[in-house]
């Protein structure tokens, strides 16, 4: 494993997204300084933050030289530099196939759901929420489902599929999204909470 550079991840402390590279930084044990991105005042909407992700979006990590935007995309780059065990991002193809998989989950039903809930309770974000609540139980159906075989998504340790996912299902409740009805799921979390290294974003209320 090569040495860092100092690591540098712009976030917003409330950023499912942000918490997930934040996540995966602390568990590989990588020091990192922390920019906080005003996103209530626009920060990110900015020149000098629109020259780092023209997207002006959160997380953004910086290694070096090296600016990468895109919080999955920061999950690999960590992964396949800092990880050379491959414990997160398995070489097998099938197993990073199946990584791979949730990555796509992470950004699709994921984002749709639990994450879009939470957008509309916390932030006031023009969502339709009852649609949002509606896809977070159709996605923690299947993942209630696949968890009865396995103890964490890809199988007996975690990987990256597991931290894309960790955040937005923790703090589904903050978008009116209860996880009651799921034994599995919640074992699973309390499994990933475990993990050393393990850091929590901070909880929110509900704003009704």
């Amino acid at each position: 494993m090569s040495e860092p550079s100092q690591l540098r991840l712009h976030r917003f402390p409330l950023s499912g997204h942000s918490h997930r590279a934040e996540l995966m930084l602390s568990l590989l044990g990588l020091r990192v300084q922390l920019v906080n991105v005003d996103l209530p005042k626009g920060e990110h909407k900015q020149a000098a933050f629109l020259s780092k992700n023209s997207f002006g979006q959160v997380p953004v990590l910086e290694d070096g030289a090296l600016t990468l935007a895109d919080s999955n995309a920061i999950l690999v780059y960590l992964a396949e530099r800092y990880d050379p065990a491959g414990r997160y991002f398995p070489a097998d193809p099938a197993r990073r196939a199946q990584v791979q998989r949730w990555l796509s989950v992470a950004a699709g039903q994921l984002a749709a759901g639990p994450a879009a809930a939470r957008l509309v309770r916390v932030f006031n974000a023009p969502l339709d929420h009852a649609l949002a609540v509606r896809k977070a139980h159709e996605l923690f159906t299947v993942l209630e489902s696949e968890l009865s075989a396995r103890p964490f998504l890809v199988g007996e340790t975690p990987t990256l599929a597991d931290v894309a996912l960790y955040t937005y299902s923790a703090h589904a409740p903050e978008g009116d999204v209860s996880l009651e009805a799921y034994a599995r799921i919640r074992s699973w979390l309390s499994r990933v909470e475990a993990l050393p290294g393990f850091v929590p974003m901070a909880r929110t209320p509900a704003k009704s």
